[in-house]
């Protein structure tokens, strides 16, 4: 590649810390506030530039980003980079002792008295400033992009589906983060996972400059005591990222709504540091093997994404609005109807989600939203065919779990599920306009 042809495209990476102050409510809904920071949070990202627009890739070590808070990371980080929102893919990589930040949702609850419960408005506020300033000094940075490389690694011993076959023939989706005390719940087997580990390494020549990483499962080992922690995937990411400083580390969620670690984790320390362990192998591992390709053309795919509100009578307009109004309720539970409110509007004003992919011509990145279900990274793999797809979840999660409908026709059900049946016909839909098999 000639020099002139080497200025084409750019890529420049950003980083800034986001860790939640103490007594900040912890995954929305949890009754334990931070009480202590085991580790910081950060945001991770990148600008690529030359294609239509620049394109950013923001990664959060928050739990969820959703409805108008979404749309605010968008813009102010579109803005920071020069491009237009919808060119912007921002991700949660959904560590549970961390924040969720819904706008509309702290707006509902402001006007009930629950003022910065949910999270706590001038922080997020300044931190977003602070993020966006970071891209926008990123920018000064750039270095040429000439190539991009792919590669694969089988994971062993983290992912396990949430769906477990009981003795009775019963069907449970109960195998949560830490069931591996339970002796059935780690005996049973691992389920519908995607076992690889997917990283896209950019070069400018032979210099790397910048690793992202991809694995499809809940991020956490324990949670719910007001530690604040990166947990085993964020640990793992800074653990590779100490050996070579002069490579940005980026690890992004895959589809793993209903994956996680339950069959090899109980909970405890040892095993928190069994799975960062795993986990820094094959990153380490992916780093080391990848078909390395030229950097001709970046493309850039949308589509609109509508999904029905979930039907249930515990989610009408009247149900949440009277537990909303409750103050003999939880603060918790009021925080959550407030969260399906918040949902239900936006599916009531017709307010279509962005389903975009990001095409480097051997290389796909689609943004999901939500806790989408490891059939959709299956689905989407399987349409790809011989094609590299790295299926990034946690976009606007407002949805809560997304479920197939097989799941859905096992009546998957849950307090963190806001849509109905029939979003897989939409998210197919959406998958054949934007990714290229």
């Amino acid at each position: 590649m000639s020099p002139s042809q080497a200025a084409d495209f750019s890529l420049s990476t950003f980083s800034a810390d986001v860790t939640i102050p103490l007594g900040h409510r912890c995954m929305g809904v949890l009754p334990t506030k931070s009480k202590r920071i085991a580790d910081p949070l950060f945001a991770h990202g990148f600008v690529l530039q030359g294609g239509p627009q620049p394109v950013v890739l923001c990664a959060l070590d928050w739990c969820e980003v959703r409805n108008g808070a979404f749309e605010q990371w968008r813009h102010a980080l579109a803005k920071a980079a020069g491009t237009s929102p919808q060119y912007v893919l921002v991700t949660a990589l959904h560590q549970h002792d961390a924040p969720v930040v819904d706008l509309d949702a702290q707006n509902l609850l402001d006007k009930v008295g629950l003022h910065n419960e949910l999270y706590q408005v001038n922080w997020h506020d300044e931190t977003l400033a602070r993020v966006s300033q970071a891209v926008k000094d990123s920018l000064e940075l750039a270095s040429p992009v000439t190539h991009y490389g792919t590669s694969e690694v089988k994971v062993e011993n983290i992912a396990s589906n949430r769906r477990v076959v009981l003795g009775n023939g019963n069907v449970t989706y109960s195998r949560g983060s830490r069931s591996g005390g339970n002796e059935y719940m780690a005996k049973a087997p691992e389920g519908d996972i995607d076992p690889m580990l997917k990283t896209i390494t950019f070069f400018n020549h032979d210099k790397a400059l910048l690793q992202l990483h991809h694995y499809a499962t809940h991020p956490m080992s324990y949670y719910g005591q007001g530690v604040v922690s990166a947990d085993f995937v964020g640990l793992a990411r800074a653990r590779l990222q100490r050996e070579n400083q002069s490579i940005r580390q980026i690890f992004v969620p895959g589809c793993g709504g209903d994956v996680t670690a339950g069959k090899y984790n109980n909970g405890s320390e040892d095993h928190r540091q069994e799975l960062i362990e795993r986990l820094y192998n094959a990153m380490s591992i992916a780093s080391r093997n990848t078909q390395k390709y030229e950097l001709k053309t970046v493309t850039f795919r949308i589509a609109p994404l509508s999904l029905p509100f979930h039907p249930g009578e515990h989610l009408t307009q009247e149900k949440l609005s009277a537990d909303l109004d409750n103050p003999e309720l939880t603060t918790e539970k009021r925080i959550l109807a407030a969260m399906g409110l918040a949902s239900r509007n936006r599916v009531e004003a017709d307010k279509p989600l962005d389903f975009p992919c990001v095409d480097l011509g051997n290389a796909q990145i689609a943004l999901f939203p939500g806790e989408t279900f490891i059939g959709y990274q299956l689905i989407t793999q399987e349409y790809a065919g011989d094609n590299f797809v790295m299926c990034v979840a946690y976009g606007d999660a407002w949805t809560g779990y997304l479920p197939t409908d097989a799941t859905f026709n096992e009546n998957f059900s849950d307090s963190w599920l806001w849509v109905g049946k029939g979003s897989e016909k939409q998210i197919r839909e959406a998958i054949k306009k934007v990714i290229r098999n």
